[in-house]
């Protein structure tokens, strides 16, 4: 039995993370997409790069590298998605609102639908999708982000729930920040060690993966983190 890996969004800081995490396991093979793949010097795995996922044919095409098989186990990480605050919701331009809701929800649509393809024709697999703390418990000011992430945590149940028929497993992880070089641009005077890791999620996948013929729709929040002293 062979596993294969697909990492979607390997280019971002979250997915780098993530990647450098998991190309550590025991996968047979490991596909990396993104848009940029500048100083991804990873060896051993192939490079798909892609344009806008909330565009069906670019879906398509991404799929396109890869062969199902009944001698395969496929799984799936998914680090894209974009961030939207600072805002009221009368404040909210529409332009903002409907690119939020396509890369954070239909991005996640679309990868389900033509992955679930490759699930029924192999011995099945796993989906984790990167969710937020802000998708289970509202924030003012953060509207467009709060609403794309909770659509996506609801898209999460009914895949688990649906899955079961073709050995596909669906969770989230939902941390409330990642300690990513941009976060800290933001907030600069935060406790940076209280902050979730990427490569803490990409170790969550991993197990996440591991049990995924009975862990599905669970919806992962990772808000507090504290070092452990002996």
């Amino acid at each position: 039995m062979k596993k294969e890996l697909l990492i979607f969004g390997a280019d971002g800081a979250l997915g780098r993370g993530i990647t450098e995490t998991l190309i550590k396991k025991d996968y047979n093979k490991i596909y990396l997409f993104a848009s940029n793949f500048d100083n991804l010097n990873y060896p051993n795995v192939e490079k798909i790069l892609i344009r806008d996922l909330s565009i069906e044919k670019n879906v398509v095409d991404a799929f396109a590298h890869i062969e199902s098989g009944k001698d395969k186990l496929l799984f799936l990480y998914s680090a894209i998605g974009g961030y939207s605050g600072g805002k009221t919701v009368w404040e909210t331009e529409d332009a903002e609102w409907e690119k939020i809701l396509k890369i954070n929800l239909k991005t996640g649509f679309l990868i389900a639908k033509y992955f679930a393809k490759f699930a029924t024709d192999s011995l099945g697999g796993a989906i984790c999708y990167t969710a937020a703390e802000t998708g289970l418990n509202a924030e003012a000011n953060k509207a467009a982000y709060g609403v794309s992430k909770s659509a996506l945590i609801h898209l999460v149940k009914t895949l688990a729930l649906e899955g079961g028929k073709i050995n596909l497993s669906v969770n989230a992880i939902a941390p409330y920040i990642i300690d990513t070089p941009s976060n800290r641009e933001w907030m600069k005077d935060a406790d940076y060690s209280k902050w979730i890791k990427p490569f803490e999620i990409g170790e969550l996948a991993f197990c996440l993966f591991n049990n995924y013929n009975f862990v599905t729709g669970n919806i992962l929040e990772l808000k507090h983190r504290f070092d452990i002293i002996n």
